[in-house]
């Protein structure tokens, strides 16, 4: 026992991922009064995208020492739940607001990295730390949770290649371009709306550096969030897959936040994924929705672009309204029954449960390997395309000291000593 409740590995024993599962007619029926999706849901679900972490920060500043994560009752996320949905694999979003930007989103973003890392090692029984598709296989043989990490937001780099390349040694390993504002190198979802102006029509010259390190280093490239100009542009530049770690479908729900169907088909195209969102303004445009209108989602993508590109995203914890019959994380088996009711065969259903998102973890390591012998790239971005108080050169080249503009952009110490100094030696000649 656990603080007076079951162990983890006692719930392994009673609720492990291959146990078998029916779920009622009522939710899911091929034949007979039950449908058995226990032989569809052997190697559980993999979902791309869980704000469970942002929780943590919001409700105990992530002090973890005052959380337990098998009674915690006021999030959708929690090890009971978890089991009891057949999470094999999540990616757990280091998220941090965009009023962060400019001023310490760095620092917090490493500090939500932390806390998974934490919540890793605190329950050892539950959860695997991962950062590769093999990870993700090994854990589910272990009957652990594979546990990822996915940065939501540029604004998380302070638009620096060497924090890219830093997150991902701490095992980062999908960056969400954007979140719902402008980086100085890339234009989000909000531009398509008009509620922001267009910075760079998509991607700056830094935004495409970006890109090719992110191929360069393994990677992968998150869209959700990102303009439609920023999802073309990716989708040609790119050497390796992408992935819309929680989006659906434009046609389904026209917000701007989702994926119109000319992407959807670039997306296959590219061999990508598509993890549907499971926000109710994303599903119906609307407050409130169902679990159905989230099947209508899957089914759209399957029929514009194939069953090959979809995948669970959720976006649970990170979102305050999400549809009946969803209602938390354990939810994730209705979903599947219903998508059976459909009439998805189970090979659909087990690309969407997993295997697409192996696929394309897999050929994002494979382009990684084909790169190695090309040097990290070290151009940083130009300085004036950052500037602001709180970011200092160091490092920037120094403007020619002869120049007015030099003068002018002195301290006004520098400034006087530099205007009495040019009169001392004036006065000498």
């Amino acid at each position: 026992m656990r603080n007076g409740h079951v162990t983890g590995q006692e719930q392994r024993q009673h609720t492990g991922k291959q146990g078998r599962m029916t779920i009622n007619a009522e939710a899911g029926n091929r034949a007979g009064n039950q449908t058995d999706i226990g032989e569809v849901m052997t190697e559980g679900i993999e979902s791309s995208h869980n704000d469970l972490p942002w929780q943590l920060r919001m409700k105990f500043n992530n002090q973890l020492n005052k959380v337990d994560l098998y009674t915690l009752n006021n999030t959708h996320t929690n090890i009971p739940k978890i089991r009891e949905g057949r999470l094999a694999a999540q990616f757990w979003a280091a998220y941090v607001p965009c009023d962060t930007q400019y001023k310490d989103a760095a620092r917090q973003t490493l500090e939500q990295i932390d806390v998974i890392h934490r919540m890793c090692m605190k329950y050892p029984e539950a959860f695997m730390f991962a950062t590769s598709s093999k990870d993700i296989v090994d854990a589910f043989s272990q009957n652990r949770t594979a546990s990822l990490i996915g940065v939501e937001g540029g604004h998380s780099l302070d638009s620096s290649l060497g924090t890219l390349r830093t997150m991902y040694h701490l095992g980062v390993r999908y960056l969400t371009l954007t979140h719902s504002c402008n980086t100085p190198w890339a234009d989000n979802w909000l531009v398509d709306s008009g509620a922001e102006p267009s910075q760079h029509n998509g991607l700056s010259e830094f935004g495409k550096q970006l890109i090719f390190e992110m191929n360069r280093i393994g990677m992968l490239i998150d869209l959700a969030h990102v303009s439609e100009n920023v999802m073309n542009q990716v989708l040609d530049l790119s050497k390796a897959p992408v992935i819309f770690s929680h989006s659906s479908a434009y046609a389904v729900c026209p917000h701007k936040r989702n994926v119109p169907d000319d992407v959807l088909r670039k997306v296959q195209n590219k061999k990508g994924i598509v993890m549907v969102n499971f926000y109710n303004d994303y599903v119906t445009c609307s407050n409130t929705a169902n679990l159905s209108q989230v099947a209508d989602h899957f089914d759209h993508i399957k029929n514009v672009a194939g069953h090959s590109i979809i995948g669970f995203g959720g976006d649970y914890d990170g979102v305050g309204r999400v549809p009946g019959g969803l209602e938390d994380v354990s939810k994730y088996p209705a979903l599947v029954a219903e998508l059976l009711r459909r009439g998805w065969t189970d090979a659909e259903v087990k690309a969407a449960l997993g295997d697409n998102l192996l696929r394309v973890f897999r050929e994002v390591e494979r382009v990684r390997d084909s790169l190695k012998g090309t040097a990290p790239d070290d151009l940083p971005i130009p300085y004036e395309e950052v500037k602001n108080d709180c970011r200092t050169s160091y490092g920037y080249p120094v403007p020619n000291p002869d120049s007015a503009g030099t003068i002018l952009s002195l301290s006004p110490l520098a400034l006087v000593l530099t205007l009495t100094l040019s009169s001392l030696l004036s006065w000498s000649l």
